[in-house]
């Protein structure tokens, strides 16, 4: 079967099934292999993020306000609201003499489970900060003050701001301004709609390229993974496995880019359905299938098969099922 699906199983039987839309690409926009639909067009969320941070470095701003590679991780970050995570925007903020009170997300329950639990125990009352995009959007408001832009509206369409973002998404994706689709995401910032295949051209690009911006980007995600993401979470576990071998970043709604420098090949996938859970076990499955082709070393993906498999529970903690890939790429080298 050259489509892949995520299977949910229980009791032994598939009780439901996730069809995945998968593009892999070279930095000209070749597809080299695919599941199903991968001109599906999608919203590609926190997955942008890396694209969202460009004109940070680009424009001079995280030189101005002494952003290094932390700062530059938790730009491109959708982070769990971990202690460390809180500490770089709380420093990004005091270096570019703004508080919490100018980002323009709203709290939520931290993505990590223990974190959640420890703030229902303490009674801690959220705030802006403790959103996953909060790195965004402090680098955001670093970007319109560099340039002597308003912080006021910076997350809206039509602002300079959003206008320079989606300037540099239709670069790297290839896909003219007038061809993006544009939304409010869920930190109420613009997030953009293209065809997979765009996504997975830029993160080719963005994986390969040696100009200074991505460089330093793809760098600081690679070394701080943690960053990135957090404690248990799938972006931060492949980029610590493989280290300096692949950029990783999960998008909402079962989306998930990532990049092969090396091999100057990007990802991205898209769980139809938008089922978060099953978007990890199926980039695995695509890693596990596409890294051999490559010729490359597949054996740290071992460390890791727990996310090829994952085990689903009842609320007393016994394992009725789980969810797996089935299924194979459609390779066309």
């Amino acid at each position: 079967m050259n489509e892949l699906l995520v299977e949910a199983t229980r009791g032994g039987a598939v009780e439901s099934v996730h069809p995945v839309s998968v593009a892999v690409a070279d930095t000209d926009g070749r597809l080299l292999a695919d599941s199903r639909h991968p001109a599906l067009v999608s919203f590609w969320r926190s997955a942008a993020k890396p694209f969202q941070a460009m004109p940070l470095v680009e424009d001079g701003a995280a030189d101005r306000f002494h952003f290094g590679e932390h700062e530059l991780a938790l730009s491109c970050a959708s982070h769990s609201s971990e202690p460390a995570h809180l500490a770089v925007v709380d420093r990004m903020l005091e270096r570019i003499g703004l508080t919490e009170d100018a980002l323009a997300c709203g709290p939520h329950e931290p993505l990590d489970a223990r974190v959640a639990r420890d703030v229902i125990r303490q009674g801690t009352t959220l705030t802006p900060r403790w959103s996953n995009c909060s790195g965004k959007h402090a680098g955001m408001l670093a970007l319109a003050l560099h340039n002597g832009w308003p912080t006021s509206g910076y997350q809206k369409r039509g602002h300079p701001l959003q206008d320079r973002i989606e300037r540099t998404v239709a670069q790297w994706t290839g896909i003219a301004p007038s061809e993006l689709l544009h939304a409010v995401d869920g930190c109420t910032v613009v997030c953009f709609g293209l065809p997979l295949s765009g996504m997975a051209t830029a993160y080719a690009r963005f994986g390969a390229s040696r100009e200074p911006a991505p460089s330093r980007l793809r760098q600081a995600m690679m070394a701080h993974p943690h960053l990135v993401a957090g404690t248990g979470r799938f972006c931060t576990e492949l980029m610590a496995a493989l280290p300096g071998q692949i950029v990783a970043k999960v998008g909402a709604e079962g989306v998930y880019s990532a990049a092969l420098p090396a091999q100057g090949v990007g990802i991205t996938l898209k769980v139809e359905d938008g089922d978060s859970r099953a978007a990890p076990v199926a980039l695995y499955a695509v890693l596990c299938q596409l890294l051999p082709v490559l010729g490359v070393n597949a054996a740290p993906l071992a460390a890791l098969a727990h996310r090829g498999t994952v085990s689903t529970v009842n609320t007393r903690g016994e394992v009725t099922g789980a969810l797996r890939a089935a299924g194979s790429l459609r390779f066309r080298v």
